[in-house]
Parts: structure tokens; C-alpha cells; sequence
């Protein structure tokens, strides 16, 4: 009985919704908004997480980054460095491989460490040349970064200790340069010397925003060597070459035409140092400084960074964001909500002589407030279903049209449907009970 007296309200508001289908579609535009706002959201922040998410993988888990700077100089032009009473320059060897060995040596919650060295080059191979970057690296570095071999092999102790002519290339190396055979075995010549290939990495597939923000360069463009080959083979700057001394004059010449130029004279490029808990990273960070301060006589000519911490903190902000988002979103299911009660309350005055004619013939009070609930429920999952389905394709859209990465969960489609359906039962109450509430007598006299 139960059952076929809500089945009867039921259809009794499914004709109600269907008899003002203009009407039902403009109130449910919002809950429409609302739901397709929240998935299309939450879409965006989830996409930007995971975004986050690989730019940490790719710079390396608990790492501090040091970088070298090369030391500018600011005086006015009419003072001389003979001039009396000047400050005597302080003297810094710069960032080299000592640094990295004594920090290896001292601090003891290192888990790894990797001195890098790049240059930009030439490779040169079957008559086709291109730009690139070699980088002279440790054994560690592979892992510091996360990276994998497609092919091959790692540099072996003797290659490592021995300064051999090998190199492990980047995916797109072999793509431009061994695209019709196998790379492994094969020799390339980089610069002014020839390395055998003896791996290939895997692809790592980088966005232009990880390269503007983070100054994370193409690894698919880049031919790596042990450290040791980079320093004997290619460029050594804490060697005095006849290279260096001619660069030396042209400075000295620039200085004296007031166009100084500051020389690089650091060793190594970058240096990367992975602590083994992340809670220590701060006053590993500290430590570090302080140390190599000492070692470079009290000239600050380096720089330290942890990007873990840079992107924790872009990933809090874009939490924050996405906070925000949401609860605009919600203001909108909110709103829709509102529209569903104040268009279901106009319904109830139109109504008022429908109402009393259900009462006069033995719907109970009960049966009025089912049917208008029904009517609300119906325009709130229906705007819920459209919605969801507007939302799903604006996630889609803004992924594929706006390079921006978006990943539409089951939870947030559940969710968002689920807080629409919940808006048209909560919003559709007050309009129910005073339909039910309504004097049959009354009503059937109402003109």
C-alpha cells in the first residue's frame, strides 16, 4: 500500500516537472553550474598535484642543490684597483670537487651525492650536427634524478676511474641520431671527441612550465660522461690552460675599456646532495653553507636551494587554491539550491487549488509533502546528471585545448552529484511542508 501510494506521488510529480519543462531547466541551471564547477575544480587541482608531484620525482627526493655564481663586481668608474686604501679582493677557489668530497666525508646524514659539470656542444655524426649539453656526472646521479635505462648499461667502476671515452645519451639523442639502429656499441662524436655508447635513458617527458619555473632543462637532449672524462677530456677550470690565460686577457683588455667581464672559475657546475631524512634537510642545508663558506675564505659564491621545499610550498598554495575554487563552486550549488526552494514556494501558491482538491479526495499531509519533495529531488539529480556530464567535458576540454593536465576522479563525480541531490531534498522541505499545510476548504475557495 505504502508502495503504491509513493509510486502515485511520484508520477503525479513527474508530470508536474514535465507539464513546466521551461521552468524546471531554469531552476535547475544552477545545480547544473554548481555540479559541472565542482568536478571541473577539483579536475584542475588534482591535475596540478600530480604535476607537482613529478617535479619533485624529477629533481630528486630529500635533495640540496648547489650551484655556483660567478662573483660580479660594482665600483665607479673613475676608481682603479691601485687605488689607495681599496679593500683587498678576497680569493675563493670556488665550487669543486674538494667541496663535495669534504661534505661527503663530514656530514654523515648523506645518503648520496653527485657533482655535475655541463657544457653546451656540438654532436656531430653521419654529416648532421646539432646543439647539446654534455654533463660530466657521478654514479649517483642517475638515482639522485630517477632515471632508467631504456638500453645498455651504467658506467662501470673502470670506466668511472679511468676516464674513458663512454656516454649514456637521452632518448631524443638516439631518436635524431641512431633512428634506423641500435645506438648501444656505436660511437658519436661530441665536441671535439669521440665517445662510445653504452646506454640509452629513458624518456622523461617535461613540461614547459617544469622548464621555465624550475630551470629544469630538456635530459632528453643531453649526452652524459663520468665526471672524470669531463675533467680530463673536455674542460678542467682548476687547471691554468693556455684557453684560460687568453680569456684572462681579453678581460684584463675589457677592464681597461671600463667593460669587465666576470670569469667563471668554478670547477664544477652544480652539485647535488640527497639527505637521508627529509626532516634534516634544513640544518643539513645550514651546515653546508656555513662550510663552505669556511672553504671559500668567507666569499659567498655559491648558492643552495631545495626544491623539494620550493615545490611543497607551491603544492600548499595550490591547495589553497583549490579550496577556494571549491567553495565558489559550492556557492553555486548553494545558489541553485535557493532557486529550487524559491521557484518550488511559486509553485505551491500556483498550486494551492491542486493541493486542496488531493486533500479533499484523501491524500494525507504526507502525500503532498512526498510529491513536492519528488518534484525537487527530480530537478536537482536531473541538473546533477547534466552537470556532471558538463563538467566531465570542461575537465576534458581545458585538458586537451589548454595544456593543462586534469584528472576527473570517481570520488569527486560522486561527491558533486551527491551534494546536488542533497540540495534539492534539503531546499525542497520548506516548500513541501507548506503545500502540506495548506486548509483543503481554503484552498478549493482560493481564486
Amino acid at each position: 500500500m505504502i508502495n503504491k501510494r509513493m509510486l502515485a506521488n511520484f508520477q503525479i510529480a513527474l508530470e508536474a516537472v514535465l507539464a513546466n519543462q521551461l521552468r524546471s531547466l531554469l531552476t535547475a541551471l544552477g545545480i547544473i553550474f554548481g555540479v559541472a564547477a565542482v568536478i571541473a575544480m577539483l579536475a584542475i587541482g588534482n591535475g596540478a598535484q600530480k604535476e607537482i608531484l613529478e617535479q619533485i620525482k624529477m629533481v630528486g627526493v630529500n635533495n640540496i642543490i648547489i650551484e655556483p655564481i660567478v662573483e660580479q663586481e660594482e665600483k665607479k668608474l673613475d676608481e682603479t684597483s691601485s687605488s689607495a686604501g681599496e679593500e683587498k679582493k678576497k680569493f675563493s677557489p670556488g665550487v669543486r670537487m674538494a667541496d663535495a668530497e669534504a661534505i661527503l666525508e663530514t656530514i654523515p646524514d648523506i645518503a648520496a651525492m653527485s657533482s655535475e659539470c655541463i657544457m653546451e656542444t656540438v654532436i656531430i655524426k653521419d654529416g648532421f650536427r646539432r646543439s647539446a649539453k654534455l654533463v660530466g656526472v657521478m654514479p649517483a646521479y642517475f638515482e639522485l634524478t630517477s632515471f632508467t635505462l631504456h638500453e645498455g648499461n651504467m658506467f662501470s667502476e673502470e670506466q668511472i676511474k679511468g676516464g674513458l671515452p663512454v656516454c649514456i645519451i637521452g632518448k631524443s639523442i638516439q631518436a635524431r641520431f641512431f633512428s634506423t639502429q641500435d645506438p648501444v656499441g656505436k660511437t658519436i662524436k661530441v665536441g671535439n671527441q669521440w665517445l662510445e655508447v653504452i646506454g640509452v635513458l629513458d624518456e622523461r617527458l617535461i613540461s614547459e612550465k617544469s622548464i621555465s619555473k624550475l630551470g629544469i632543462r630538456d635530459y632528453n637532449m643531453d649526452v652524459y660522461v663520468p665526471i672524470k672524462t669531463f675533467l680530463m677530456r673536455y674542460r678542467n677550470r682548476e687547471l691554468i690552460t693556455s684557453t684560460m690565460l687568453k680569456a684572462a686577457t681579453r678581460n684584463n683588455n675589457n677592464e681597461n675599456n671600463g667593460e669587465q667581464q666576470p670569469a667563471n672559475y668554478h670547477q664544477i657546475d652544480r652539485l647535488v646532495v640527497q639527505v637521508k631524512d627529509a626532516a634534516l634537510m634544513q640544518p643539513t642545508a645550514e651546515i653546508i653553507s656555513r662550510m663552505l663558506e669556511r672553504r671559500h675564505f668567507g666569499v659567498i659564491d655559491y648558492q643552495i636551494t631545495i626544491p623539494e621545499l620550493l615545490l611543497k610550498q607551491q603544492q600548499r598554495t595550490q591547495n589553497i587554491f583549490n579550496i577556494v575554487l571549491g567553495a565558489i563552486a559550492g556557492i553555486s550549488l548553494l545558489v541553485g539550491g535557493i532557486g529550487i526552494m524559491n521557484i518550488m514556494l511559486a509553485s505551491v501558491m500556483e498550486r494551492i487549488k491542486e493541493i486542496g482538491l488531493r486533500l479533499s479526495i484523501g491524500a494525507q499531509k504526507t502525500d503532498i509533502v512526498t510529491q513536492f519533495l519528488f518534484e525537487a529531488m527530480m530537478i536537482s539529480v536531473s541538473g546533477g546528471i547534466v552537470g556532471v556530464v558538463l563538467g566531465i567535458s570542461l575537465a576534458l576540454g581545458i585538458s586537451s585545448f589548454g595544456d593543462f593536465p586534469t584528472i576527473i576522479t570517481f570520488s569527486s563525480v560522486i561527491v558533486s552529484f551527491g551534494v546536488a541531490a542533497t540540495v534539492g531534498l534539503v531546499f525542497g522541505i520548506a516548500p513541501a511542508q507548506k503545500a502540506a499545510s495548506q486548509d483543503p476548504i481554503t484552498s478549493l475557495r482560493y481564486e
